[in-house]
């Protein structure tokens, strides 16, 4: 139990530190969605604290440190790219407008500190792997795997939606095609494979089992609260985008409805 409240502790006190310095940033340029880029990078930071700090399997560590690294680091050079010279995110102008912007606590607290805590507590897996004995077995193999998939359908259906957007004449189309055209929300799904393959991974020895909650609250965020439905309620309007819904499968890939 010391050992985890060690790493617990370590980790929240890098997160904390990191989203610090990122508000820092936010309020210098004006804008709050850096956050987005920092979102990935606090569990890299998450990952390399608990491997460093941690008392358990070796590979273990090593292998979760590695895994949540590059798919941090992915995501946060992919959100930096998406964002560089656009102006603040609609979610985080509605969120300061609504609750008064002219005071510095509503960022500080209702994105940079909440983004924190969701950070810590998702990352309880990589924390509980990181204490945890005994070597790697059969699920946490087929953690490894799922991470795969996840990672392939997050970095692919990125790609694709860039190349997408980067031809002129698709301005103003609805992007349906490739894993667009299996799921609307491939780097949605991808992540969710991601953060049920790190659960496995330390679900394989116990206690990591107990660590469930984490996976579940990241696929609900992904799915119902911050994720596809707040994206899709932005698109309802866009011509094109009712039919698009009709033929494809919102969150899990499943063949495309012909007709």
């Amino acid at each position: 139990m010391t050992d985890f409240l060690i790493v617990s502790a370590a980790s929240l006190l890098a997160v904390v530190v990191l989203m610090a310095i990122t508000a820092r940033i936010g309020f210098t340029l004006g804008r709050h969605n850096v956050v987005d880029v920092t979102w990935g990078l606090a569990f890299v930071v998450i990952a390399v604290v608990s491997a460093i700090a941690g008392t358990g399997e070796p590979a273990r560590r090593i292998v979760v440190a590695l895994l949540v690294s590059a798919w941090g680091l992915r995501l946060a050079w992919h959100l930096l790219q998406r964002t560089r010279g656009h102006g603040e995110d609609p979610r985080y102008a509605a969120m300061l407008e609504s609750h008064g912007s002219g005071s510095p606590w509503v960022p500080l607290t209702r994105i940079y500190l909440t983004q924190a805590l969701a950070a810590w507590f998702i990352s309880l897996p990589i924390q509980v792997a990181a204490i945890s004995d005994g070597p790697l077995g059969w699920i946490a193999f087929a953690g490894i795997l799922l991470w795969i998939v996840g990672v392939l359908f997050e970095s692919v259906g990125d790609h694709q939606l860039r190349e997408f957007k980067a031809d002129g004449a698709n301005r103003g189309k609805i992007m349906d095609r490739g894993l667009w055209s299996w799921t609307r929300h491939p780097n949605y799904f991808g992540d969710a494979c991601v953060w049920w393959g790190i659960f496995l991974i330390a679900a394989d020895v116990w206690p990591g089992a107990l660590t469930v909650l984490s996976p579940v609250v990241m696929t609900y965020f992904l799915v119902h609260a911050t994720g596809a439905r707040l994206l899709e309620k932005h698109m309802a309007d866009r011509p094109g985008f009712r039919e698009y819904q009709e033929r494809t499968s919102y969150f899990v890939p499943l063949p495309p409805k012909r007709g």
